[in-house]
């Protein structure tokens, strides 16, 4: 009867350690673009002066319709619609629209998206605007979707992802570890030592 439960407790150890390695392999190749992103963004956030020269600022002048920014008009009567329709036709804007501003004398219009901004300052008396555009390269783009900046819902669902993705990976590594009698006491102690070395690091590096 021992020798029975024994020959299950290995058997299920087995299983256990079976589906531990299955998951850890396999997410991590599932995971694997995702993670090497978030880990040269780090890089790239880190050092944001070394990506300075992708900036780009760029402002135009226009005028819009006047029927639809009058002064004399209400503020609620202001023709949104056909302002922001006007500005991704004739401007090019795709990014999402932050915010609209609207005032007795002008309205503001801007436009938020990964790495992009763009703000429109449109004067109600004639009708008159400047617009201001910032690019800051595909490292800002990329900077920008590792932060969740202006990125939207679906890809902050994203990077929740990634993020169940990598604790799946270190977690089953570290279950792993458990099975591996040879390995077991070395790798627990170097994980302890890189625990203590990362505490340190902190106290070191941050006043």
């Amino acid at each position: 009867m021992e020798q029975s439960a024994k020959s299950n407790s290995k058997s299920v150890s087995k299983i256990t350690a079976r589906i531990m390695r299955w998951l850890h392999i396999y997410v991590s190749m599932i995971s694997f673009f995702l993670v090497l992103f978030f880990a040269i963004t780090g890089i790239t956030l880190n050092h944001p002066d070394a990506f300075a020269f992708q900036q780009k600022q760029i402002s135009r002048k226009g005028a819009l319709n006047l029927n639809w920014v009058s002064d004399k008009l209400d503020t609620g009567k202001i023709n949104q619609m056909a302002i922001l329709d006007y500005m991704r036709s004739h401007e090019k804007i795709t990014a999402s629209l932050s915010e609209w501003v609207v005032s007795q004398q002008q309205c503001l219009v801007s436009y938020k998206g990964p790495g992009y901004a763009a703000d429109a300052f449109i004067n109600r008396s004639d009708g008159s605007y400047e617009l201001s555009i910032n690019e800051a390269g595909w490292v800002g783009v990329m900077n920008d979707l590792h932060k969740g900046r202006d990125t939207g819902t679906k890809w902050g669902w994203v990077i929740d992802v990634a993020a169940v993705f990598m604790t799946i990976v270190s977690l089953t590594g570290i279950l792993l570890m458990v099975w591996m009698k040879k390995k077991r006491v070395s790798g627990f102690l170097i994980a302890i030592a890189g625990i203590i070395l990362s505490f340190v690091l902190y106290k070191v590096c941050i006043p």
